[in-house]
C-alpha cells in the first residue's frame, strides 16, 4: 500500500514537472507568461472588448452579466427617483391630493429600482405605470427600454459566439499520449497517431510540426525556443487528409530531419519540445480550427510501432476499435537514422534491436563440396 501511494506521488511529481517545461501543453494551451506590460498595452484590451469578453473564463462572463444588467438597473432608478423628486411625487415631500405624478407608486428608492428592474425586464406587475404627465419621463423610459435591447443583444452574441468557439470543436479531436519511432517500409519515421471522435468531417486538413529547442547561433547569441519545421504525411500525402477515420501521421527521419542525429541512446538526454498542429474546418459550422499538441523527449517512444485499430465486420462495415488508439507494441527498429542511411548499414551488427538473433563465429567452415 505504502509502495503504491508512493509511487503514485513520484508519477504526479513527474508529470508536473514535465508539464512545467513544455510550451504547448497536451491539451493545446500555451504555457507562458507575460511580464512587464505596459498598462497601454493593457488598454488595447478594453478597446477590443468583443474579443477580451469572448476570451475570459465563464465564471467571468456570468460576474460581468449580473453586474451590467444589475447596474443598469440601479442606474435608471436613481433617474427615475430624480424625475419622481423633480415633480414633487416623493412620499416626503407630502404630495397633495389631487398631485400628478411621473410615475404611479413611485415614492422612494426602492419603489424607483423596482420600476426600472420592471420596465427593463418588461415585465410590467401593474402596480407602478407611467402616466402622460412628464415628456421626461417619456423619454426617459424608451431610452432605458433601448439600452436594455441592447444589452440582452450583446450578451446573447457573448455566450452564443463562446458555445461556437471553433475551439470546442477541437476537443473532439484526439492525439496519441505517446510518440513512436519504428520502421516504415524500410525507412526510420517517427509516427503519431489522432482521431476525428465525431462522424462529421473536418474538412482541408493539414498537418505539420515545429521543433522546439534552445541552440547558439555562431555570433554566440543563445537563441530560445528555436523553431525548425518537421513535415508529417501519411501514405496519401500531407495536404487535404481524408479525416473519415483514425490516421497514423509519420515524419521521415532522413538527413534533412533534425531527428537524423539521434539516436535510441541519445534521445532522452535531449531538450526539445515537438509541437505538432492540425488546421483543418469544421464540416457542420464551416468554422477554421486549430488543434495543437506536443511531445517531450520522454514521450517518443523508440522501437515500439502502434497496434492496428480499424478492421472489417463480416457485414462488410469498417469498424474502429479506440481500445487499440494509444497501445503499441514492440518491434525491430533500427538504433538511429544512420544506420539507414549507412549503404553498409545491413553489416552492422549494433543497428538493430533482434533480441532472437546470436551472432557467432565460425573458425573452420564447413566444406560441402563433393
Amino acid at each position: 500500500m505504502v509502495y503504491n501511494l508512493r509511487q503514485i506521488h513520484r508519477n504526479y511529481l513527474t508529470k508536473r514537472r514535465l508539464c512545467r517545461k513544455r510550451l504547448v501543453t497536451k491539451h493545446g494551451h500555451c504555457n507562458i507568461e507575460y511580464g512587464n506590460v505596459r498598462y497601454s498595452n493593457l488598454f488595447a484590451f478594453v478597446l477590443d472588448f468583443w474579443n477580451t469578453f469572448v476570451e475570459i473564463r465563464w465564471r467571468f462572463v456570468f460576474v460581468f452579466f449580473v453586474a451590467s444588467f444589475t447596474l443598469s438597473w440601479f442606474l435608471f432608478g436613481l433617474l427615475w427617483y430624480w424625475i419622481g423628486q423633480n415633480n414633487g411625487d416623493l412620499s416626503w415631500q407630502n404630495p397633495s391630493a389631487n398631485h400628478k405624478v411621473c410615475v404611479r407608486n413611485v415614492y422612494g428608492l426602492t419603489t424607483a429600482f423596482l420600476f426600472s428592474l420592471e420596465t427593463q425586464t418588461t415585465v410590467g406587475f401593474g402596480g407602478r405605470d407611467i402616466t402622460p404627465n412628464c415628456p421626461s419621463a417619456i423619454a426617459l423610459i424608451i431610452v432605458q427600454t433601448l439600452v436594455g435591447a441592447l444589452i440582452n443583444c450583446f450578451w446573447c452574441g457573448v455566450v452564443m459566439t463562446k458555445i461556437a468557439l471553433p475551439k470546442n470543436r477541437v476537443k473532439t479531436i484526439a492525439f496519441s499520449e505517446m510518440a513512436v519511432v519504428c520502421l516504415n517500409r524500410g525507412v526510420l519515421c517517427l509516427q503519431i497517431r489522432v482521431a476525428n471522435l465525431r462522424k462529421s468531417l473536418m474538412i482541408g486538413s493539414q498537418i505539420y510540426g515545429k521543433l522546439l529547442r534552445t541552440t547558439s547561433a555562431p555570433e554566440g547569441e543563445t537563441i530560445i525556443l528555436d523553431q525548425v519545421n518537421v513535415d508529417f504525411r501519411v501514405d496519401v500525402g500531407k495536404d487535404n487528409l481524408f479525416f473519415v477515420c483514425p490516421l497514423t501521421l509519420y515524419h521521415v527521419i532522413d538527413k534533412t530531419s533534425p531527428f537524423f542525429e539521434m539516436s535510441v541512446d541519445t534521445l532522452n538526454l535531449q531538450d526539445f519540445e515537438l509541437v505538432v498542429f492540425l488546421d483543418a474546418m469544421a464540416e457542420s459550422t464551416s468554422s477554421s480550427c486549430q488543434v495543437r499538441t506536443s511531445y517531450l523527449p520522454q514521450e517518443i517512444m523508440w522501437g515500439y510501432k502502434f497496434l492496428p485499430i480499424i478492421s472489417r465486420s463480416k457485414e462488410g462495415r469498417y469498424r474502429i476499435d479506440f481500445s487499440n488508439f494509444a497501445k503499441v507494441e514492440p518491434t525491430i527498429t533500427a538504433s538511429s537514422s544512420r544506420c539507414i542511411n549507412d549503404e553498409n548499414y545491413h553489416y552492422s551488427t549494433n543497428c538493430f534491436d533482434n533480441y532472437g538473433f546470436v551472432a557467432i563465429d565460425i573458425d573452420n567452415p564447413i566444406n560441402t563440396k563433393m
